[in-house]
Parts: C-alpha cells; structure tokens; sequence
C-alpha cells in the first residue's frame, strides 16, 4: 500500500512503542534497514538534544540490533512495515 510521507510520519509517532521496521536512505547514500521502535528510555541522560529533530523531519528512534539511538530522514523514507502492514512511502 502507497502512503505520503505525512502518513508514515504519524505511523511511527502513534506506534505507541512498537517495534516496527523501516528502509531509508542514510546521508552516505546507503540504504539501511532497521528494525526500531520510539519511546526508549534505556540510556537517556536527561540533557536532550542541542537541535529539534522536528526541524530537519528527523524522527529519533532507538535501533532494537544495534541498540543504539538514530535518527531517520521521513524525506528519504521507502518503506515501512508496522503491524504485519507494509507500506511503500512516496511523495
């Protein structure tokens, strides 16, 4: 199923803590799949970000196989699977 950016964008945020995959575009050019999910609290210092995420559309989540925090690009988005749902994301 083809969805918006838009959409993608509030699939992640109302995930609810669900872990969910994703495939996009690094800024290496590479592409990365990721298993993650949003809402960790595992590791956080509590000083928060020099910069807001939401600025850039960058949404922060935490990589469940390399279990460490990364940011994904919602504008080089392909795909994203929540909920045995699969979503191709286009413009």
């Amino acid at each position: 199923m083809k969805i918006s950016k838009v959409t993608a964008k509030d699939l992640i945020q109302n995930s609810k803590g669900r872990i969910f995959t994703t495939t996009y575009t690094k800024k290496d050019n590479s592409t990365r799949v990721m298993n993650c999910r949003i809402g960790v609290q595992k590791g956080v210092t509590g000083e928060g970000l020099k910069y807001n995420p939401n600025d850039y559309n960058l949404i922060p989540v935490y990589d469940m196989q390399s279990k460490g925090y990364r940011m994904i690009n919602v504008d080089t988005l392909q795909s994203l699977v929540i909920d045995k749902e699969t979503y191709e994301v286009g413009s």
